[in-house]
């Protein structure tokens, strides 16, 4: 999960200052984890140990308060009985990396992804987003091609997986939503020709950039099966000690 880390680090800078080039640094020295790093991780310390999605995402939520989450996701932290509110936002989808890398089949990434996401997201268009990004992560890392991963995506989630970056990026805005941002992630991969240019793809789109980054970083990660080397020492070093234990737990699991 470590390739949707680092997008979302790299992502981290553009979001409120958006880039409509793959021409920029691809590691700002004020580039730092979001929201979308925390709860992966979180959604990652759920798999390795089994852990509730609910509980565990409002502990991580509360120990790093100021990651930029939404408002509402943010009052949610702090609830005594933390109840789902409907959610069609992108948030369920930039943190479920882990559930796709970790599973064994198409049907358990389906429904775990499904309970991560509908304690919060219980949304149809939520739902569909985590279940979109999981299953391009699963069907990545079991080999399937391009054409294969966009075809099963197209037609099970119904996103519009034919449009190309040059089409898009032009007329692209801040977009929250899952229908509004995971397709232009999934499509950011689609033409990409390795990892780094997953990212710069998602990047030069503008918008939710970090959010973007991070769902495209995952699925990259997962199809050209590895990061570069420089890129993960860089994603690693943004990291604190707590989030970096989990992510070496993950990585040491599921290699």
């Amino acid at each position: 999960m470590i390739g949707a880390i680092a997008g979302d680090i790299i992502g981290s800078v553009y979001e409120a200052d958006n880039i409509k080039s793959k021409d920029f640094l691809l590691f700002s020295p004020d580039a730092v984890f979001t929201d979308d790093t925390v709860l992966t991780v979180a959604v990652a310390d759920c798999v390795l140990n089994n852990k509730a999605y609910a509980g565990t995402l409002q502990e991580y939520g509360r120990k790093y308060p100021n990651a930029g989450y939404g408002g509402t996701f943010i009052s949610w932290i702090f609830r005594p009985d933390p109840q789902p509110y409907n959610s069609w936002g992108n948030g369920s989808a930039m943190r479920v990396s882990p559930i796709g890398f970790a599973y064994n089949s198409l049907d358990e990434v389906l429904a775990q992804a499904k309970r991560s996401a509908e304690v919060t997201h219980n949304h149809p268009e939520g739902i569909k987003g985590a279940q979109a990004t999981a299953s391009a992560i699963f069907l990545a890392r079991e080999g399937n091609s391009k054409q294969e991963i966009k075809t099963y995506l197209s037609r099970t989630f119904g996103y519009d997986l034919d449009r190309k970056l040059d089409e898009i990026r032009p007329m692209y805005t801040f977009d929250v939503s899952c229908q509004g941002s995971v397709p232009e992630a999934i499509i950011s991969f689609l033409e990409s020709t390795d990892y780094e240019d997953a990212i710069r793809n998602a990047v030069s789109l503008g918008g939710d950039s970090d959010t973007i980054a991070c769902i495209a970083g995952g699925i990259a990660q997962a199809f050209y099966q590895s990061v570069p080397d420089s890129i993960v020492a860089e994603a690693k070093a943004r990291l604190d000690a707590d989030l970096l234990r989990v992510v070496e737990q993950f990585e040491r699991k599921y290699r």
